[in-house]
């Protein structure tokens, strides 16, 4: 039984919507949750996006309040990541010292972003720390959170307390220099929005047992690109008080890409496909941010998945897990195969191919060029790449159906938002330069 099952037979079973609309909330035990599917895999979501549809649908969310018990009510409970709007060329470009252990190039989990990060003093810089006092680290993992209670903000207006007596929490990075101590959460694929839970709960635990300042580091490492935020919480008893401080980005690789080189590249393409929907298994696009096809990349060049697992790591629900496999099907990034694990079950899991793996192993600059000619050999992107270079201006979205209708991509119900998508992917492509 999937997630979503799972929570709409929980839903039926005890009333959950009714309840939270009579009594504000309702409390749900592990042992409850488990009658249906391991309570691990129903109550951690990093992502709005991974949501279980009953959740989505009724704006309802869920919150531990001890080891072995959740709350859920109409919360409001995650926090909009800013859309990058510094250009790759304008990032800080850091060296990270030559160690053999460390590839620059393929830093495939969270744990190895973190090394880096205090390798190459990016963290030091981003807090502005004193070169002489650099920040080290001195805890992480697992911890129970004591007892505390707070406010959170809730969709009805009204905010809800909450008790919590030894709930968990897991710390991606602890560190500390002489006048701080930081808690640090990082990421290593790209995501909308961030659960606050995953700042709040370690900063509440941590303000009772130091008496330094604490600061709160949001970190995102993609396609070797470095995003850091600084958040602080305005009211320590306040959930929803989070606020943004601090924001910068930091490059491993030299992101200069030209126009010309731009150009350059669209010239030395050939059209390969029409994309006619008749002549073709492959569906076209319907994903629209091309950064998370690159995080894709990034983990299958590592390690197979199978599209549960996808929809896990990259926190979308099955339904996206299936569109982001066929956007990089497009390009040939991945693919499908049937083998057996390690108990001799037939899985079906998602690879990716050696292409994939090649692009992945190159430097940025090289990397995005590749993946430009990959997209520009589909004759619906090279026709509005060319307009769009011309013009300077990205393309109409009636233009861009227009020809999805011509080229016959795909059925004329889902053209709308297939056309969003496109829109995306060119605009992701023009972004890679100002120069």
């Amino acid at each position: 039984m999937n997630v979503n099952n799972a929570w709409e037979k929980l839903f039926e079973k005890y009333d959950i919507q009714n309840k939270i609309i009579q009594d504000g909330y309702y409390s749900i035990s592990a042992n409850e949750i488990k009658e249906f599917k391991e309570p691990r895999l129903m109550a951690k979501w990093d992502s709005s996006e991974s949501l279980p549809q009953i959740f989505k649908k009724n704006k309802i969310n869920i919150l531990p309040d001890s080891r072995g018990t959740y709350i859920l009510s109409d919360f409001k409970l995650y926090e909009k990541i800013p859309e990058l709007v510094e250009h790759v060329t304008k990032m800080q470009k850091v060296e990270v010292p030559e160690y053999e252990s460390i590839d620059v190039k393929n830093i495939t989990s969270e744990s190895n972003a973190i090394n880096v990060l205090l390798l190459s003093n990016i963290i030091d810089d981003f807090l502005c720390a004193d070169l002489t006092d650099n920040y080290v680290s001195t805890f992480d993992g697992r911890m129970g959170t004591g007892q505390f209670e707070y406010r959170v903000d809730r969709y009805r207006g009204t905010p809800l307390k909450i008790n919590v007596e030894g709930a968990q929490c897991e710390i991606d990075a602890g560190l500390e220099n002489s006048n701080s101590v930081v808690i640090m959460e990082a990421k290593n694929v790209v995501y909308p929005d961030f659960h606050i839970r995953q700042l709040y709960y370690p900063y509440r635990l941590w303000k009772n047992k130091v008496k330094k300042p604490i600061r709160l580091v949001f970190s995102i490492y993609s396609n070797q690109i470095y995003r850091l935020f600084e958040y602080e919480f305005l009211d320590i008893e306040n959930y929803s008080s989070i606020k943004l401080i601090n924001e910068k980005n930091y490059s491993l690789q030299d992101t200069e890409i030209s126009n010309q080189e731009l150009w350059d590249t669209y010239l030395k393409t050939r059209v390969l496909t029409s994309d006619d929907m008749n002549l073709t298994e492959t569906p076209f696009i319907q994903a629209d941010s091309f950064e998370r096809v690159i995080s894709l990349l990034e983990i299958l060049s590592s390690e197979e998945k199978t599209s549960e697992e996808i929809a896990e790591i990259m926190q979308f629900d099955i339904r996206q897990s299936g569109y982001y496999f066929n956007a990089g099907k497009y390009l040939d990034l991945f693919e499908k195969k049937t083998v057996e694990d390690e108990l001799g079950n037939t899985v079906v899991k998602v690879f990716a191919t050696k292409l994939g793996k090649e692009i992945n192993k190159l430097n940025y600059k090289s990397r995005q060029l590749e993946l430009v000619s990959l997209i520009l050999q589909h004759k619906i992107f090279n026709v509005l790449f060319k307009d769009t270079y011309n013009k300077g201006n990205l393309p109409d979205r009636n233009e861009v159906k227009r020809l999805m209708k011509e080229y016959n991509v795909c059925n004329e119900g889902v053209i709308s938002r297939r056309a969003t998508s496109v829109i995306s992917w060119i605009k992701w492509i023009m972004n890679l330069t100002n120069i």
